[in-house]
């Protein structure tokens, strides 16, 4: 891959503030015209972009479909569809007689330059998902691809301003030297999407220009089985979930809290669906990934040989970084698969005593990115969703919750913050500003305010003061003899 030369990050990021600036990205037929392109790149490229996609990755094309080229045209078409009821300025009604003439609005405007900073894993969706949001919301755009998925980045860097206004959308590509120079420019927003420890480098360079951030993270996503949904088809659908892109993606299954008597139990439904699966294993099946590169391999294995959990199903390798979906018994707290995001096709099983250790050991840790939960029973469901914090819950399945449309997407404290997806990914790039038009006629309503003061226009400020607070109490309790 060849990089994008340092000296010309500076220039690409002046390119597009000067478009910016002439105002040619903000009308709505423009903005519509660049998503239907970035609709017609997938369409017209999807065999091309799958291919770069299996070339960095390994990734069956079904799956680079499913989870990503379909997704950005799908997704890039309704952006198209609904700029019109998204863009249009809200005028507020329900507000004073007197002040109606006024005409007091709120304005949804685009921030200006943007920066996407996209991982390797998803390289597809997590590049142009923010930049349909940044299209729609009418900003400029550079996308910083990652060196781990080479291929992605030289096909995007060479269609893109195919499709897209060159002097708008750039693709930069590149390792450390060039996203610190990078950083070292001012946006008016970031995107990034990957770790914890590189997010905290971007936040600190986006404050010395006070830029917004938006950080998508990932964490360690919790799976609790509590028995009541059925184990056979709880055991298939986390597999499923788990084996996406061999477990290298942020929302998948990182571990699995279930009652201590239904471990077995759950541990044979995960046989029955790896034998039906990948019949002659996981690694000679055409419908199974393979881990990134040589350091991702190394790290996903050194997990696995320090843990002092039971392997019951997986644990082979290959020289050519392919690496079985592997299922762990009877972990502990403490045990190498539970220090970091796992990242990897590695499947810890955690037995528990009841829903609420399972509760306390999550609330323990850092807020995942995606809570699961698969049970039947109302009141654990109750009890999840009001005694745990996540980005999102998701009940009996994994992974769909990112197919649903109108959902927002995203984490909480270490998982990230900032959300996305359709209107939200819109959301993220604009602003809101409030406006006002205050006619001359409306100046017998504020004569009041001129000095000099007298004692009624003090009365008539100061009216709040001889409201009527309700007495109220907090449910159940007493405070200093205060009913």
């Amino acid at each position: 891959m060849d990089y994008t030369p340092i000296e010309e990050i500076p220039r690409i990021r002046d390119t597009l503030r000067a478009t910016f600036a002439t105002g040619v990205t903000k009308p709505l037929a423009w903005r519509r015209h660049q998503l239907f392109q970035l609709a017609r790149m997938m369409q017209e490229n999807a065999e091309a972009l799958a291919d770069a996609i299996n070339a960095d990755l390994g990734r069956p094309r079904m799956e680079a479909y499913m989870a990503e080229v379909c997704v950005i045209l799908e997704r890039s078409m309704i952006c198209a569809e609904k700029l019109e009821e998204w863009t249009k300025p809200e005028v507020l009604t329900d507000i004073p007689d007197w002040q109606k003439p006024w005409h007091p609005a709120v304005y949804k405007m685009p921030k200006g330059t943007v920066l996407i900073i996209s991982p390797w894993n998803y390289p597809l969706i997590l590049s142009l998902q923010p930049l349909y949001g940044a299209i729609s919301a009418g900003c400029c755009a550079v996308i910083k691809t990652s060196e781990y998925a080479p291929n992605y980045a030289n096909l995007l860097s060479q269609l893109l301003p195919q499709y897209l206004d060159p002097s708008a959308y750039h693709v930069v590509k590149g390792e450390v030297a060039e996203v610190t120079r990078l950083l070292e420019l001012q946006w008016d927003h970031i995107f990034y999407t990957g770790n914890g420890k590189i997010a905290r480098v971007i936040s600190a360079a986006a404050a010395k220009h006070l830029t917004p951030v938006t950080l998508e993270l990932g964490g360690k996503s919790p799976v609790i089985i509590d028995g009541t949904f059925d184990m056979r088809l709880a055991a298939k659908r986390i597999l499923w979930a788990k084996a996406n892109n061999s477990g290298q993606m942020c929302v998948i299954p990182d571990y699995i809290l279930v009652l201590r008597e239904k471990q077995d139990e759950l541990i044979e439904a995960f046989k029955e669906h790896y034998a039906t699966f990948w019949p002659d294993g996981p690694l000679n099946s055409k419908s199974y990934s393979r881990i990134v590169n040589e350091l991702h391999f190394k790290r996903v294995s050194d997990l696995l040989a320090r843990t002092k959990g039971e392997i019951v199903l997986g644990g082979k390798s290959t020289s050519s970084f392919s690496f079985e979906t592997t299922i762990v018994k009877n972990v502990a707290d403490g045990d190498s698969l539970l220090e970091q995001e796992i990242f990897g096709p590695l499947l810890p099983i955690i037995p528990v005593d009841s829903v609420q250790d399972a509760i306390d050991f999550i609330g323990a840790r850092n807020h995942p990115l995606v809570l699961y939960a698969f049970t039947e029973d109302s009141e654990t469901k109750r009890k999840v969703i009001e005694n745990t914090t996540s980005g999102n819950l998701a009940f009996n399945d994994c992974v769909q919750q990112l197919t649903v449309n109108e959902l927002p997407f995203g984490g909480v404290g270490e998982s990230g913050y900032g959300r996305q997806v359709l209107k939200y990914s819109y959301e993220l790039f604009t602003y809101i500003r409030a406006t006002v038009d205050i006619p001359k006629s409306a100046e017998h309503t504020l004569e009041v305010r001129y000095a000099p003061y007298s004692k009624e226009q003090l009365d008539f400020f100061a009216a709040p003061l001889n409201m009527v607070i309700p007495k109220s109490t907090p449910t159940g309790l007493v405070m200093n003899g205060i009913h």
